[in-house]
């Protein structure tokens, strides 16, 4: 497998997906389904991506929080995903034994608290829109394990949009099948067989902090308060 970056940075990611998306989006129309599409971004990350979408399809651009859920012994390492409102998605369908049930009851709220502080957060920039009987495109800059992205498309279902599409520059091979049982549609651009990171797969890939994705969300639903 080539080591070359296969976008140069998230915006590059964002107007490739976007041009991927219209045509898309075209042909579910001439089937006869005109839903309306908003935009939802895993911030922070998937906002920078995100944002050109939103403006190419002209369309809404807002957020869904999930975190991932870890343990003390590996910060690093997701054993699940858990919204603000604590649904919650385990990696593997197995019992973790009594002994860990603190350890995985105060996980559990350490990640909730997580996604309740970001949502929050994030509210001043929000567009006010109704998912229901839209077209929910969920966007993230890459898609490692799947979990945020499962536990996001979760809670996005209860809002009842017409049909929900899982979107990202770059994914696994190997994770595509799993994907697809989550949504209505899977869109990555590239799936390569060997991943190791998503930040492999880009030239630049810097840390989005919180104002900077915060002013995604802000210049493209609130550009007026944003100017003045």
């Amino acid at each position: 497998m080539s080591s070359a970056p296969l976008f140069s940075d998230r915006a590059d990611a964002g107007e490739q997906l976007a041009e991927s998306l219209l045509i898309q989006i075209n042909h579910l129309r001439e089937a006869g389904i005109s839903a309306a599409p908003i935009v939802y971004a895993l911030p922070r990350g998937g906002l920078p991506v995100a944002a050109p979408v939103a403006r190419k399809l002209n369309c809404p651009l807002d957020i869904v929080v999930a975190k991932k859920i870890t343990m003390p012994p590996n910060p690093e390492l997701a054993i699940g995903a858990v919204t603000p409102e604590g649904d919650v998605l385990w990696l593997r369908q197995k019992r973790w034994g009594k002994r860990n049930d603190r350890l995985l009851q105060t996980a559990v709220y350490q990640a909730q608290e997580k996604a309740q502080a970001q949502l929050q957060q994030f509210s001043p920039g929000r567009p006010l829109v109704n998912p229901q009987g839209t077209l929910a495109l969920l966007i993230d800059d890459g898609i490692a394990t799947g979990m945020t992205m499962a536990a996001a498309t979760q809670a996005l279902r209860t809002k009842q949009p017409t049909q929900i599409w899982l979107c990202a520059p770059v994914a696994p091979a190997g994770l595509m099948n799993w994907l697809q049982k989550w949504c209505d549609r899977v869109v990555v651009l590239q799936t390569p067989k060997q991943f190791l990171s998503v930040s492999r797969f880009y030239e630049q890939f810097p840390q989005v902090e919180s104002e900077d994705a915060l002013s995604y969300l802000h210049n493209h639903n609130h550009p007026l308060i944003t100017e003045n």
